[in-house]
């Protein structure tokens, strides 16, 4: 849906180094087969820019355990348990992944998969059990030392955390990623944030960082709106296309410049990666198997 989309190697590279030197101490990432823009869970595609990342910048390295919804969770984690990185995203449940709306909003595509598969998302769910959750924690975090970053697109998601820590499969604070915008859960709405804020401190005390994910054009908004109320925010290419209205943001440094803006003018501080792997509790990029 956008040319300037990174899909291979090289490219998600540039973007992601471009994306830490405006300023993000994270960078999430995914990887995508080259031959054809799908998205891929196979190590050879993450080992394509990983070692470029490492290299090149000192942000936090945090790797989807999602992947797609199309992926076994085997698959999803594939490269995960072989890079073994600092940092993971793990979604807290199973929900309806429906992006087909936006099938018929374009007429230009540069793969031919690409449309077939949203108009089918009518009928697709992630699936993120209790079990493949307790099996993530063990195998990332666990035997690997991984920290996640917990997607929350729905409260539910917040007592299934929650329920995890009283298991005791979850230790430290947790960093909490509210996600907004994707048609299955939470819409993109102030007053959702309010209440998903308001639930995670009822459940979790001060005893948690948490993180704002909007998708589309509510991005920038609800990124100011989680700087106003003293957390943090993740943009990018993967959530939202557009620099502003009818512009296409050309990379992802793009986008983590606005938001940089955005934070320093609030009159807070961006955290350094530095900084960051202190707040969560990461083990160092030294353990981490490039």
């Amino acid at each position: 849906m956008s040319r300037y989309l990174p899909f291979t190697a090289d490219d998600i590279a540039t973007q992601a180094i471009g994306a830490a030197a405006e300023g993000a101490a994270i960078l999430h990432l995914h990887a995508r087969d080259p031959a054809n823009g799908r998205p891929s869970a196979d190590p050879a595609h993450w080992r394509g820019f990983l070692p470029q990342l490492a290299a090149a910048c000192d942000a936090v390295l945090n790797m989807t355990t999602g992947g797609s919804a199309v992926m076994s969770l085997d698959q999803r984690l594939a490269a995960p348990k072989e890079f073994a990185p600092e940092m993971c995203s793990l979604n807290m449940g199973s929900i309806n992944f429906a992006l087909y709306p936006m099938a018929t909003k374009y007429t230009d595509w540069r793969f031919d998969w690409e449309k077939p598969f949203l108009e089918s998302t009518d009928d697709l769910v992630f699936k993120n059990t209790p079990r493949d959750i307790a099996h993530v924690l063990a195998e990332m975090g666990a035997k690997r030392g991984a920290r996640f970053e917990f997607e929350c697109y729905d409260i539910g998601h917040l007592d299934m955390l929650a329920h995890f820590i009283d298991r005791g499969l979850i230790t430290g604070k947790p960093f909490i990623q509210f996600v907004f915008g994707v048609l299955g859960g939470m819409g993109a709405d102030r007053e959702n944030l309010t209440h998903m804020k308001r639930v995670a401190d009822r459940l979790f005390g001060d005893n948690f960082e948490f993180s704002v994910l909007a998708a589309g054009r509510q991005q920038m908004l609800m990124g100011a709106q989680a700087v106003e109320m003293g957390g943090n925010v993740r943009v990018g290419l993967e959530d939202n296309l557009m620099l502003e209205k009818g512009v296409l943001a050309q990379n992802n440094a793009e986008l983590v410049a606005k938001m940089r803006d955005i934070v320093t003018r609030s009159g807070r501080a961006l955290a350094s990666p530095t900084e960051a792997r202190a707040r969560l509790g990461l083990k160092g990029r030294e353990q981490v198997s490039q």
